[in-house]
């Protein structure tokens, strides 16, 4: 109590020299000569609020930032709020005088702006405002493999194949918005474009066996063409064992390995050496792509006909795809004798129905297949072929890379 009232007094004190300068000398207390009192205080000026987009603006572009900017004082609170109460993530400058949205927002949207500033001289002011983001014309919806939910073989690349082409100057942030996260530990990996609608993903080396993958394309704000929009999914899939076989072209043996152990070796046949090369087994990493019980093959389908003696229409069991070109691990019972002897087939990899339904039983998508042997190579993008490339090639397809 006796410290306000020193300070009280103090403050008293102070005020007197300004009082007695107004004083005349004859003490009336008014200034010689005016007859005035003194002036008025200013009125106190309240926060000015500058807000982008504006108050009701509509088509507003996803990837534009949201700001809020405030003359005569400080923003004291801001928020961009969705329908469903999302807010949009944002920060405040230094200054505390500017507020930026720091993620992008979502296509076809109503959201609302609110914020609160807080003025140099006490005055406070409120703002409110509303903006929508426009609705796509067109979209290019990302097919992803493999599915979500699926196990596969430590060979599987990450295939994204759009239904509407990207232009090649947005190839950049359509790669920015492409995430994929390995648990329980991360993999160095890179994404490579094969063509202007696909783009794919490996690891530096195999998926780690026995790990969880995933695959977040965010790609709902990123405008990938003129005029077209992509869209958001996630996919979660698991690797599964590391099921690697190599099959010795000139050996006829296919050696299957799980883990890192030898598990099964195989006689097989291989394609044979006539017809000026055509049937020569390619050699090189491959990936199995599909298992079926059973196929129709049919020669016409490679362009050898009725007419040619090479011409073949068979139902094989536990066919394995491993090129676009028509490549299979089958089961080949009319070719018994010479499995593990001689190469015979037309490209195939051909063994007993018994080891060939073992394969069946035992493989999955993404299982890898090495092939050596013969002076016939993959071609690229003739099945799952991204382990032919080293990594530091594959970079190179990145739009990140230059």
């Amino acid at each position: 109590m006796r410290r306000r009232t020193l300070v009280g007094v103090l403050l008293a004190a102070a005020a007197v020299p300004s009082v007695a300068a107004c004083q005349s000398e004859n003490g009336t207390g008014a200034a010689a000569g005016t007859g005035a009192g003194p002036s008025a205080s200013p009125s106190a000026t309240p926060p000015s609020f500058t807000v982008t987009p504006a108050d009701a603006a509509v088509d507003v572009r996803p990837d534009a930032p949201v700001t809020v900017a405030v003359a005569d004082g400080k923003l004291t609170d801001v928020t961009v709020t969705a329908p469903d109460g999302t807010p949009v993530p944002g920060a405040l400058d230094a200054a505390g005088t500017t507020w930026s949205s720091q993620a992008p927002l979502t296509v076809a949207t109503a959201y609302t702006v609110h914020a609160v500033a807080a003025g140099s001289s006490g005055a406070s002011a409120t703002h409110d405002s509303t903006l929508t983001t426009l609705t796509p014309g067109a979209t290019a919806f990302p097919a992803v493999a493999p599915l979500s939910g699926r196990e596969v073989g430590v060979g599987m690349p990450v295939i994204v194949t759009f239904d509407s082409p990207v232009a090649k100057d947005r190839r950049r942030v359509v790669e920015q918005n492409l995430h994929v996260t390995v648990t329980p530990a991360p993999v160095a990996g890179s994404w490579s474009w094969q063509s202007d609608s696909k783009v794919e993903y490996r690891p530096e080396q195999y998926w780690p066996a026995h790990s969880q993958v995933h695959v977040d394309i965010d790609l709902g704000a990123v405008e990938v063409a003129p005029g077209v929009w992509g869209k958001t999914r996630d996919i979660d899939f698991t690797i599964g064992s590391a099921m690697v076989s190599t099959v010795d072209i000139a050996a006829h043996t296919l050696t299957v390995t799980r883990d890192g152990q030898v598990v099964k070796t195989i006689p097989v046949t291989l394609g044979q050496s006539g017809s000026g090369g055509k049937f020569v087994t390619r050699s090189g990493t491959k990936v199995i792509m599909s298992l079926e019980a059973s196929r129709q093959m049919n020669s016409e389908t490679t362009g050898i006909g009725q007419n040619d003696p090479n011409y073949y229409n068979v139902n094989v069991k536990y066919a394995l795809r491993v090129t676009n070109s028509g490549e299979f691990l089958h089961a080949a019972p009319w070719s018994a004798s010479s499995q593990g002897r001689a190469n015979v087939s037309h490209g195939c990899t051909g063994m007993s129905t018994e080891d060939a339904k073992w394969m069946y039983d035992n493989s999955k998508v993404g299982d890898v297949v090495v092939y050596t042997g013969s002076d016939r190579g993959i071609e690229p993008g003739n099945g799952f072929t991204v382990w032919n490339e080293t990594y530091q090639q594959w970079q190179q397809g990145s739009a990140l890379s230059a």
